[in-house]
């Protein structure tokens, strides 16, 4: 079953930020926030295996799914080029880094769904619609992201999850060329602190765009605290939602950019934040963490979660 089928009653916990807890828990050097280089290393293939582990745990004590999302957020050619990691180079990290994860979700047959999620980034900085092109359409998109979504598929992966997008277009070339491959795909945007995409546009008429030219599997949001994905959600919007990864942070994208420590947030906070935002979502199946976040922020929402559930207060996160 794959990870975007809208007839699953299953929901899953998909791991929180990768990058800021290498980089501020574990003193990991990531340059350009490129997660993907670990996959060459011995030591830092242990690092993902046991930060993916500690998800898998969440996922167990709750009883519900697990997303194994791979960690090639950068591994696309722009990117790759900078830190040395030619074509050829960039389709094996891609295959390899879902192998890591079909190794890892062997040893948990235990849970009841386990998704393995190729993981594609914005071409430019997420937080600056358009940075690398103002004049790039879909079809540049399309052309951009093939390769790195043709090797996800050859690396065996469920589904392909564009995360931190801002804009239509981009989202559009993502899902084209993962309908080339038979992918199916799921478009994340992200919001700024008054709820619009770093595009200016709003949610709705983002996703009408994209719609327009040929839906996603799903659409989830990441990379913004609960409280300005609030701030996006209209009625329309909000049964479109199947997934949501929030920062930690109430800071806005310009700050934490400027930031020299990271903004943990509160936990309990962060968790009570989400819940009461899922339950305006329907839709919501998918539930994790992004820049700011780790395993304690993750399970201090589906802690809360389930305890709205048993107190019967309200129908949370049920597809």
């Amino acid at each position: 079953m794959s990870a975007s089928d809208t007839a699953s009653p299953v929901r899953f916990v998909t791991d929180g930020g990768l990058e800021t807890d290498l980089i501020f828990h574990h003193g990991v050097d990531l340059p350009d926030f490129a997660a993907f280089v670990l996959v060459d290393d011995f030591r830092g293939r242990r690092l993902l295996q046991d930060y993916y582990r500690g998800y898998a745990e969440v996922a167990g004590r709750h009883g519900v799914g697990l997303r194994l999302e791979s960690a090639t957020w950068r591994a696309s050619a722009d990117w790759g080029r900078r830190l040395d990691y030619d074509a050829a180079a960039l389709r094996r990290v891609n295959i390899e880094a879902l192998r890591m994860l079909r190794d890892i979700a062997s040893d948990h047959d235990d849970l009841p769904e386990i998704a393995l999620v190729g993981v594609v980034g914005p071409r430019g900085d997420g937080y600056r619609a358009g940075e690398w092109d103002p004049a790039t359409g879909p079809d540049d998109a399309y052309r951009y992201h093939r390769p790195q979504v043709r090797s996800l598929a050859e690396g065996g992966a469920d589904a392909v999850t564009a995360y931190t997008l801002s804009d239509a277009a981009e989202a559009i070339g993502v899902v084209r060329a993962a309908r080339e491959f038979q992918l199916p795909v799921e478009i994340s945007f992200t919001v700024e602190t008054d709820g619009r995409l770093p595009s200016g546009r709003t949610l709705a008429a983002t996703i009408a765009d994209v719609d327009a030219h040929g839906a996603p599997d799903g659409y989830l949001l990441n990379c913004a605290h609960p409280e300005h994905f609030a701030r996006a959600v209209d009625a329309e919007t909000a049964s479109r939602i199947i997934g949501i990864r929030p920062n930690a942070s109430r800071l806005s994208h310009a700050e934490l950019d400027e930031a020299e420590h990271l903004d943990e947030g509160d936990p309990a906070d962060l968790a009570a934040c989400t819940v009461d935002l899922v339950e305006r979502m329907p839709s919501v199946r998918v539930i994790g963490g992004c820049c700011g976040t780790d395993a304690r922020h993750v399970t201090a929402i589906w802690e809360r979660l389930d305890g709205e559930e048993a107190r019967g207060d309200g129908d949370v996160a049920r597809a």
